[in-house]
């Protein structure tokens, strides 16, 4: 598996929902307790292709495309973490699950059983000033560039509209450059979370771990019997070996998330 190799290796069960004002594509992998799978920016559902099948042998995946990716058509709406959260719920209760888990690169989840929040900084100044530079030039002019990217490549195969990737790249790069800080959200997150990243992501491992103090997490040793862990089921995973850009479709991703959903409470 190489870092260009987006394609779904897994064969899943596609369909359509219409919910929250948009056709949502999705994608149910395996049986089990259900788990809502969220790719990230520029993706689609089969980013995970890779490791679906781990994750199909315990749980019912549901591997969304979100808003103007992959095989969900655009609307006229900003790209929007918290429109996009909305889509999901909608999905959720479209689909009768009750509390399922929840993988992402987002924050949210209050209708969720557990939460895995991977590779995602919670303020905007959490990353790099070199990233923020490139997020800075993100926009259709950008698209023409991009065309030997597995991202643009995903696009064109998969989007019921292929010429609307430059539209795509002004959305999110104007959501880019809106300022952001989740720190009430992430302390006020009352489901078991784990905060993951990879120990070369788009922000320090220092942030996560920041993050995860927020969670009640880093602030005394678990003692013998783990009675000094995070209280709420909180964990932080930084995952040796990994970028941003790959972590997604490791085989250590998948076998930590699964550790984390799986792991009975104390």
């Amino acid at each position: 598996m190489s870092t260009t190799d987006w394609t779904a290796s897994a064969p899943g069960t596609g369909q359509y929902a219409k919910v929250n004002g948009i056709n949502l594509y999705f994608e149910t992998h395996g049986a089990g307790r259900p788990l809502i799978l969220l790719h990230g920016g520029l993706g689609s559902g089969e980013m995970f292709g890779p490791i679906l099948p781990a994750l199909g042998e315990r749980h019912q995946v549901v591997a969304v495309d979100l808003q103007g990716h992959g095989r969900t058509a655009d609307i006229d709406r900003p790209i929007d973490i918290r429109l996009m959260a909305d889509d999901i719920a909608a999905l959720i209760d479209h689909l009768g699950l009750d509390r399922p888990d929840l993988v992402g690169y987002s924050l949210g989840g209050a209708r969720a059983r557990k939460l895995v929040a991977a590779s995602a900084h919670i303020r905007t100044d959490a990353v790099y000033p070199e990233m923020r530079a490139q997020q800075a030039q993100v926009g259709a002019a950008a698209a023409e560039f991009m065309k030997d990217t597995p991202m643009y490549q995903l696009y064109q195969r998969v989007a019921p509209n292929p010429g609307d990737f430059p539209r795509l790249l002004d959305k999110i790069g104007e959501s880019m450059a809106q300022d952001f800080d989740f720190t009430q959200e992430v302390r006020g997150l009352q489901v078991p979370t784990m905060l993951l990243a990879a120990d070369a992501d788009m922000a320090p491992p220092s942030h996560y771990a920041e993050a995860f103090r927020l969670l009640d997490g880093g602030l005394r040793d678990g003692g013998w019997m783990g009675e000094g862990r995070p209280h709420g089921g909180h964990a932080l995973a930084i995952l040796p070996g990994l970028t941003h850009y790959n972590i997604f479709s490791s085989p250590l991703f998948a076998a930590v998330i699964l550790a984390f959903l799986d792991q009975q409470a104390s």
